[in-house]
């Protein structure tokens, strides 16, 4: 019967809460805490991987820069040797040729010396650009402006061509029209 009475009070009594104090598994929570150490370790590891990593690239674009740097001015360099090639040998033949006038001469001269004397500026340029600090360039506003110079220096070498020739096709008509108007004739 006092069973009876208990199970009566129990169901009498509605749903039941559990009360007191929440259980906590010492082992679980120092699992987790050990956890988050690690994960905060891993991720303090990648950070620094990851500045190393942005470090190393940045190091390959400076060098791929300074590389880009020497292509143009390598080029520029190899345009004013050819320049100079010109010089000595296409524009001595021109200036020492018969068929040029005296007055023609200093014209001639003087066309010559203005590709060179920009080549010079050209040159000094340059070498401000690569060498003094006042001017505060990035190395892509400095590879962009070697670009433009090394174009510049590929536009004095096509000119100087084309001076050249048009100059060396004067000195063939002129020849050509001496021996026309001083041959033998025999009728």
């Amino acid at each position: 019967m006092m069973i009876m009475v208990i199970t009566m009070a129990l169901l009498a009594s509605g749903p039941m809460l559990a009360q007191g104090m929440p259980v906590y598994d010492n082992t679980n929570f120092i699992s987790l805490v050990k956890s988050l150490v690690e994960s905060a370790k891993q991720t303090a590891n990648l950070v620094k991987t990851v500045n190393f990593l942005k470090a190393q690239k940045e190091n390959i674009e400076k060098v791929n820069g300074v590389i880009k740097d020497l292509q143009a001015v390598r080029e520029i360099g190899r345009n004013n040797q050819r320049l100079i090639n010109v010089m000595q040998n296409d524009l001595r033949d021109i200036l020492d040729s018969p068929y040029i006038k005296p007055d023609e001469v200093t014209r001639v001269t003087e066309s010559f010396n203005t590709v060179v004397e920009n080549s010079l500026a050209t040159m000094d340029f340059i070498d401000e650009i690569l060498s003094s600090d006042h001017l505060k360039m990035t190395d892509a506003e400095r590879a962009e402006v070697l670009k433009q110079k090394e174009l510049e220096s590929q536009e004095m070498v096509n000119d100087v061509r084309l001076k050249t020739k048009r100059y060396q096709q004067i000195i063939s008509f002129r020849k050509m029209q001496d021996k026309i108007n001083n041959r033998e004739t025999s009728f």
